[in-house]
């Protein structure tokens, strides 16, 4: 089993409030079909969550009723992306179906909990694809908090152990400086934690759930002595396709860990 993350930046303009790249979604859903292999899919909130959750600082958790209406938008504008996602797999024949988070996991201080993975399991069982999607959640501490795409991979990895896991962005891989706004932006092929540790990276877009460097310090958990994870670029035709047929692809390879 293969485990993905489609990033918010690839599904969708994340400068533009709810703006669902379908194109882009039905070819990935394509190239997943084609190659043959079982996955499970995470996608990220993108602009349908992130605009609304800065606005009111959901991030920061509970601070005034205000926010309540907020949390309660984010959460419907998610659903309504992931239902998206999902409509883009079953017309591909993928049997799918979005799992918000809230119905497996809580939070306690902004750490996701698994609560009840029973559900889940049941799902694959059945050989359908539960795709989960960052979110807000509530949490014990904070009363809710904002749970990005990238903790859910790091708790399914853990569950499921699968081959590989790969993230899919809009970019070629990871690059020593932001290769939006620098041409002398260099691409990092290969991540270990010695090699983190240089790297400063900053986002050209607001991103609530943390930036660039650290949905790679969450791959590098994710891999060990025998799992590799990838950054890609879903926006290259096929070229999500061929890393799961096993090719060379151009991307960032994570491997190693972080010990």
């Amino acid at each position: 089993m293969i485990l993905i993350k489609l990033g918010g930046s690839v599904i969708t303009d994340k400068t533009e409030y709810r703006k669902f790249n379908k194109e882009t979604v039905s070819r990935l859903a394509d190239e997943i079909r084609r190659s043959g292999e079982e996955v499970i899919i995470v996608h990220g909130a993108g602009s349908f969550g992130h605009v609304v959750s800065k606005q009111f600082n959901l991030q920061k958790g509970y601070q005034d009723d205000k926010q309540i209406p907020a949390m309660a938008r984010v959460m419907c504008v998610t659903r309504d992306l992931s239902s998206m996602v999902v409509e883009a797999l079953l017309a591909r024949e993928i049997p799918a179906v979005s799992v918000p988070i809230g119905s497996c996991f809580v939070a306690d201080g902004g750490k996701l909990i698994l609560d009840n993975e029973e559900p889940l399991r049941r799902l694959t069982e059945l050989g359908i694809m539960p795709v989960m999607f960052g979110d807000v959640i509530t949490d014990r501490q904070t009363r809710f908090s904002i749970v990005s795409g990238d903790q859910i991979m790091e708790h399914l990895c853990r569950m499921y152990n699968p081959s590989k896991v790969i993230f899919v962005s809009d970019i070629d891989g990871l690059y020593d400086k932001n290769p939006k706004t620098d041409r002398n932006a260099k691409m990092i092929g290969t991540v270990t934690k010695k090699k983190m540790d240089e790297i400063a990276m900053e986002s050209n877009v607001d991103d609530v759930t943390g930036g660039v460097r650290n949905k790679m310090e969450s791959m590098l958990r994710m891999t060990d002595s025998q799992r590799r994870c990838y950054l890609i670029n879903g926006n290259a035709p096929n070229r999500l396709y061929s890393l799961l047929k096993g090719e060379t692809v151009t991307c960032t390879v994570a491997k190693g860990g972080l010990e």
